[in-house]
């Protein structure tokens, strides 16, 4: 049982990890010149990178964009408690109830990141011919599938005793 709890403990680090990465990193949507986040863009001029702020236009609607960075947010702080309060339940609640909390705010977790990649798929970059999905975006769908099974794990595990 100590062996499953390390790694359902290490495969939710490796979900805030992601989910980190996913929602701080700059390449959500790449192209050859332009690398875009959720927060800003960065575009690449005579072999450097500039900063700049999103577009304000219709191709980047304000509050989509706003709830795609909260979601963001969200799923991150949800996992960072899922682990907090892991911990804490190991030591303090009997058997039978341990885990549930854990899992709800695991579950809480993998449905922002779902909403926010959702949106972004659904709302950012549509009329644009040239450019890919960056690695953030893809690891925002990866940390969606981890912390979907961590929750999952975690409910399985109410039942186990340990």
């Amino acid at each position: 049982m100590l062996v499953l709890l390390a790694a359902i403990f290490i495969l939710h680090i490796i979900g805030i990890i992601l989910l980190l990465v996913a929602t701080i990193d700059n390449a959500w949507w790449m192209t050859d010149t332009i690398s875009t986040d959720v927060w800003a863009r960065w575009i690449l001029d005579k072999g450097v990178w500039n900063y700049t702020d999103l577009p304000s236009h219709s191709a980047y609607p304000q509050e989509y964009l706003q709830a795609v960075q909260a979601s963001s947010v969200l799923a991150c702080i949800f996992s960072i408690l899922g682990i907090v309060v892991f911990v804490a339940q190991l030591f303090t609640l009997n058997k039978g109830q341990r885990f549930t909390l854990s899992g709800l705010f695991q579950l809480l977790a993998c449905l922002c990141i779902m909403i926010a990649a959702s949106i972004y798929t659904d709302r950012f970059h549509l009329e644009e011919k040239s450019g890919w999905y960056g690695h953030c975006f893809i690891l925002a769908w990866i940390s969606f599938a981890i912390t979907f099974i961590s929750s999952i794990t975690y409910f399985v595990l109410r039942k186990k005793t340990a």
